[in-house]
């Protein structure tokens, strides 16, 4: 069998371009044209770390397959990755979009965009011009537009948030021998967010017998957490989602929480919020105990793929940004050992068929990878990470968890 490994590939540009060669030397004799994969992420404004991230992971992976001889059924052909940034907003992700299709008519591929909403407005373009792009954005809008081209490798929000809650409440029961009976809902307004609340609001949390005693919607970034943290303190939740796409906004909302006295469990979705500067912005005393929802995370098998990237990056620790990414760079590689061409139609028809259990595209993701005909990936699981002593760690899915979940107690 194949062996293929998942990664977001996302595709994109911007007013700045910036093209990193990455081929590892000249190809075998009677190697084919050097191929190039995208990155399209926020390298700039409040989201800039997670697109960093996103770029070390893809280099990696880029440079490791042209170390090991490139795309064999092309004649060793070397991946090339150009990388272009998202910037600030959805319409500045898709002026880069367009920028870089332009600029770079032959790619074959990418993968990023981060945030939903640019990775919709990304993807318009990307469409259109045919390329194959793999995404971890997890908004379930993203495929609900009959593309051809887009493949979301993380769970849809909506399967997210239904996955999720179960399991949330199994921990405190595991706890506190008792199942919370209310909580507390905060969510910014950009498209992930209100898509993994939306199950929760139109009866998730009425189904599990938990009561919405407050739910607030905002717009990032804050500038002033305390209206928010002052309906948290006059309702009195037994656990909070607070649902936010900017490690800013998580920052301001713990230490209003600490600054008022609130002692609640908080509950987050996406892995901004297990970034290596969070620790670094936010006391370690308040982050302990807070647990977020990822579609990746360093897992138990990852081993190998962890230090390599600490040791390449610095990192502490690798996030799901980076090793999405890594993933998405090897789907596109398995995609084109298979179709032995550049031509994104075939691309994307063998990313459509592929089943990988196993190799470097396997590895990077929790479950098998395969798509179904909208792009969503089938095979994929819901990985829950806990603040603990400092570091985020994987506490769920059980069996590959380094570490064991500690519901935080009122």
């Amino acid at each position: 069998m194949t062996s293929i490994s998942r990664r977001f590939v996302g595709l994109a540009g911007a007013s700045a371009i910036a093209v990193a060669a990455l081929a590892a030397g000249p190809g075998p004799a009677g190697a084919q044209e050097t191929l190039k994969v995208a990155v399209i992420a926020p390298l700039s404004g409040p989201w800039a770390r997670q697109g960093q991230l996103i770029q070390m992971g893809a280099e990696m992976a880029v440079d490791e397959i042209n170390e090991l001889g490139g795309i064999k059924s092309m004649g060793g052909a070397k991946l090339e990755l150009v990388s272009a940034d998202a910037g600030d907003s959805p319409e500045k992700a898709k002026n880069a979009a367009q920028r870089l299709i332009a600029q770079e008519p032959d790619l074959v591929g990418g993968t990023g965009a981060w945030l939903s909403s640019f990775t919709l407005a990304v993807t318009e373009v990307t469409e259109r011009a045919k390329v194959p792009w793999l995404t971890l954005s997890y908004a379930d809008s993203l495929t609900e537009r009959d593309f051809d081209y887009i493949f979301q490798t993380s769970l849809p929000a909506s399967q997210q948030s239904a996955n999720s809650l179960p399991t949330i409440v199994e921990l405190a029961k595991k706890a506190t021998g008792g199942i919370p009976k209310t909580v507390g809902i905060i969510g910014d307004n950009t498209a992930s967010p209100v898509a993994f609340l939306k199950p929760m609001r139109e009866g998730g949390m009425e189904e599990m017998g938990i009561e919405v005693v407050m739910d607030e919607t905002y717009t990032p970034p804050l500038s002033d957490a305390t209206p928010l943290i002052q309906k948290v303190r006059s309702s009195r939740p037994e656990f909070l989602l607070f649902i936010s796409s900017t490690i800013s906004d998580l920052k301001l909302g713990l230490e209003k929480l600490n600054e008022f006295g609130i002692d609640v469990p908080v509950i987050g979705n996406g892995a901004h919020m297990g970034a290596p500067e969070v620790v670094n912005n936010v006391s370690p005393d308040l982050l302990e105990g807070v647990m977020f929802i990822a579609a990746d995370w360093g897992l138990k098998g990852h081993e190998e793929i962890i230090e390599k990237f600490k040791e390449r990056t610095g990192e502490p620790w690798i996030t799901q940004d980076a090793i999405t990414a890594y993933g998405d760079m090897w789907i596109i590689k398995e995609a084109l050992e298979k179709v032995g061409s550049a031509d994104t139609e075939a691309i994307a028809k063998a990313i459509h068929e592929m089943t990988i259990t196993e190799g470097p595209a396997a590895t990077a993701f929790p479950g098998e990878v395969a798509f179904d005909e909208a792009g969503r990936r089938t095979g994929g699981q819901l990985v829950i990470v806990q603040w603990q002593d400092g570091v985020p760690v994987s506490v769920f899915p059980t069996e590959s968890a380094f570490g064991e979940p500690r519901w935080p107690q009122n």
